[in-house]
Protein backbone atom coordinates (compact mmCIF):
# COMPACT_ATOMS: atom_id res chain seq x y z
CA UNK A 1 0.00 0.00 0.00
CA UNK A 2 1.24 3.22 -0.94
CA UNK A 3 1.79 6.35 1.12
CA UNK A 4 -1.35 7.93 -0.47
CA UNK A 5 -3.50 5.06 0.43
CA UNK A 6 -2.20 4.46 4.25
CA UNK A 7 -3.20 8.46 4.40
CA UNK A 8 -6.89 7.56 2.85
CA UNK A 9 -7.27 4.82 5.31
CA UNK A 10 -5.89 7.08 8.67
CA UNK A 11 -8.17 9.33 7.40
CA UNK A 12 -11.24 7.12 6.92
CA UNK A 13 -10.54 5.28 10.33
CA UNK A 14 -10.59 8.83 11.76
CA UNK A 15 -13.74 9.65 10.23
CA UNK A 16 -15.22 6.60 11.67
CA UNK A 17 -13.82 7.32 15.21
CA UNK A 18 -15.29 10.94 15.10
CA UNK A 19 -18.87 9.24 13.91
CA UNK A 20 -18.68 6.85 16.73
CA UNK A 21 -17.98 9.12 19.30
CA UNK A 22 -20.64 11.58 18.42
CA UNK A 23 -23.31 8.88 18.43
CA UNK A 24 -21.56 7.82 21.66
CA UNK A 25 -21.07 11.48 23.84
CA UNK A 26 -23.55 13.73 21.82
CA UNK A 27 -27.25 12.74 23.85
CA UNK A 28 -24.88 13.09 27.50
CA UNK A 29 -23.34 16.29 26.19
CA UNK A 30 -27.17 17.54 25.44
CA UNK A 31 -28.19 16.51 29.18
CA UNK A 32 -25.41 18.11 30.28
CA UNK A 33 -25.95 21.11 28.12
CA UNK A 34 -29.40 21.20 29.82
CA UNK A 35 -28.54 20.37 33.12
CA UNK A 36 -26.35 22.88 33.78
CA UNK A 37 -28.79 25.90 31.90
CA UNK A 38 -31.70 25.34 33.75
CA UNK A 39 -32.90 26.09 37.47
CA UNK A 40 -35.07 24.17 39.53
CA UNK A 41 -36.65 24.06 42.29
CA UNK A 42 -39.29 22.62 44.83
CA UNK A 43 -41.13 25.56 47.39
CA UNK A 44 -43.74 24.86 50.34
CA UNK A 45 -45.52 28.22 49.43
CA UNK A 46 -45.60 30.76 47.24
CA UNK A 47 -44.11 32.88 49.31
CA UNK A 48 -41.24 31.07 50.04
CA UNK A 49 -40.89 30.55 46.27
CA UNK A 50 -41.16 34.47 45.02
CA UNK A 51 -38.09 34.64 48.42
CA UNK A 52 -35.87 31.93 47.03
CA UNK A 53 -36.28 33.05 43.04
CA UNK A 54 -36.40 36.12 41.78
CA UNK A 55 -37.91 35.19 38.55
CA UNK A 56 -41.04 33.35 40.30
CA UNK A 57 -43.70 35.66 38.87
CA UNK A 58 -45.10 38.44 41.09
CA UNK A 59 -48.48 37.12 40.67
CA UNK A 60 -48.17 33.99 42.11
CA UNK A 61 -50.26 33.79 45.53
CA UNK A 62 -48.18 33.68 48.61
CA UNK A 63 -50.51 31.33 50.14
CA UNK A 64 -50.12 28.63 47.13
CA UNK A 65 -48.09 25.48 48.07
CA UNK A 66 -46.06 22.66 46.78
CA UNK A 67 -44.74 25.22 43.96
CA UNK A 68 -42.62 23.56 41.28
CA UNK A 69 -40.75 26.08 39.06
CA UNK A 70 -38.38 25.30 36.32
CA UNK A 71 -36.12 27.75 33.87
CA UNK A 72 -34.25 27.73 31.29
CA UNK A 73 -31.13 30.29 31.92
CA UNK A 74 -30.38 30.86 28.33
CA UNK A 75 -33.99 31.31 27.02
CA UNK A 76 -36.04 32.67 29.59
CA UNK A 77 -38.97 29.90 29.42
CA UNK A 78 -40.39 28.56 32.30
CA UNK A 79 -42.93 26.46 33.74
CA UNK A 80 -44.83 26.64 36.85
CA UNK A 81 -46.82 24.26 38.99
CA UNK A 82 -48.83 24.98 42.38
CA UNK A 83 -51.80 23.97 44.44
CA UNK A 84 -53.66 27.35 44.98
CA UNK A 85 -56.67 28.30 47.03
CA UNK A 86 -59.83 27.72 46.26
CA UNK A 87 -58.94 26.10 42.53
CA UNK A 88 -58.93 30.26 40.86
CA UNK A 89 -56.80 32.25 38.28
CA UNK A 90 -54.53 34.42 41.43
CA UNK A 91 -55.62 38.38 41.65
CA UNK A 92 -54.38 40.25 38.11
CA UNK A 93 -54.78 37.12 35.66
CA UNK A 94 -57.01 37.39 32.55
CA UNK A 95 -59.10 34.67 31.98
CA UNK A 96 -59.53 33.30 28.85
CA UNK A 97 -62.30 34.27 26.21
CA UNK A 98 -64.76 31.35 25.69
CA UNK A 99 -65.87 30.02 22.33
CA UNK A 100 -69.78 31.25 22.22
CA UNK A 101 -72.24 28.19 21.93
CA UNK A 102 -69.72 25.56 22.05
CA UNK A 103 -70.47 21.86 23.38
CA UNK A 104 -67.20 21.89 24.79
CA UNK A 105 -66.03 25.59 25.43
CA UNK A 106 -62.35 25.83 24.48
CA UNK A 107 -59.90 28.49 24.03
CA UNK A 108 -60.37 31.34 21.10
CA UNK A 109 -57.56 31.82 18.39
CA UNK A 110 -56.39 35.19 20.18
CA UNK A 111 -55.90 32.72 24.03
CA UNK A 112 -54.27 30.17 22.04
CA UNK A 113 -50.51 30.09 23.42
CA UNK A 114 -47.90 28.09 21.73
CA UNK A 115 -46.47 24.79 23.24
CA UNK A 116 -44.58 24.92 26.66
CA UNK A 117 -41.48 24.20 25.13
CA UNK A 118 -39.15 22.92 28.99
CA UNK A 119 -39.98 19.38 29.78
CA UNK A 120 -40.43 18.08 33.12
CA UNK A 121 -42.04 14.92 34.67
CA UNK A 122 -44.63 17.26 36.59
CA UNK A 123 -45.76 19.53 33.51
CA UNK A 124 -48.86 18.23 31.50
CA UNK A 125 -47.47 17.68 28.08
CA UNK A 126 -49.49 19.55 25.92
CA UNK A 127 -51.14 21.47 28.04
CA UNK A 128 -51.90 24.36 25.39
CA UNK A 129 -55.34 23.21 24.36
CA UNK A 130 -57.18 23.62 27.47
CA UNK A 131 -55.54 27.17 28.87
CA UNK A 132 -57.80 29.06 31.42
CA UNK A 133 -56.10 32.59 31.09
CA UNK A 134 -53.26 34.53 31.24
CA UNK A 135 -51.01 35.69 34.06
CA UNK A 136 -48.66 38.42 32.78
CA UNK A 137 -46.74 36.72 30.29
CA UNK A 138 -47.87 33.03 31.46
CA UNK A 139 -50.27 30.75 29.62
CA UNK A 140 -52.37 29.00 32.59
CA UNK A 141 -54.27 26.09 32.54
CA UNK A 142 -56.03 25.42 36.24
CA UNK A 143 -57.31 21.35 36.82
CA UNK A 144 -59.00 21.66 39.71
CA UNK A 145 -56.27 23.42 42.18
CA UNK A 146 -53.60 22.56 40.43
CA UNK A 147 -52.08 25.53 38.46
CA UNK A 148 -49.62 25.09 35.59
CA UNK A 149 -48.53 27.91 34.18
CA UNK A 150 -45.69 28.39 30.66
CA UNK A 151 -43.59 31.17 29.98
CA UNK A 152 -41.93 31.81 26.31
CA UNK A 153 -38.73 33.77 27.28
CA UNK A 154 -38.74 35.26 23.64
CA UNK A 155 -42.19 36.09 23.54
CA UNK A 156 -41.69 37.98 26.98
CA UNK A 157 -38.41 39.78 25.73
CA UNK A 158 -40.51 40.60 22.97
CA UNK A 159 -43.22 42.55 24.66
CA UNK A 160 -40.80 44.63 26.77
CA UNK A 161 -40.89 42.21 30.14
CA UNK A 162 -37.52 40.24 30.08
CA UNK A 163 -38.37 36.73 31.04
CA UNK A 164 -35.43 37.13 33.62
CA UNK A 165 -36.02 40.83 34.79
CA UNK A 166 -36.38 41.23 38.91
CA UNK A 167 -40.22 41.65 40.24
CA UNK A 168 -40.77 45.05 41.33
Amino acid sequence: MGMLGKLALGVAGTGMALAVATVAVGPRMTDWYEGHHREQADYSTGSAAKAGQRTVPSWLPDDASAVRYLRSTTTDDSLLRATVPGGRLPAGCTPSERKPGAAHPGPTAKDRPGAARLKAGWFPAAPAAEVSGRCGHYSVVLSGDQLYAWQDGAGARAAGQGGAAPRR
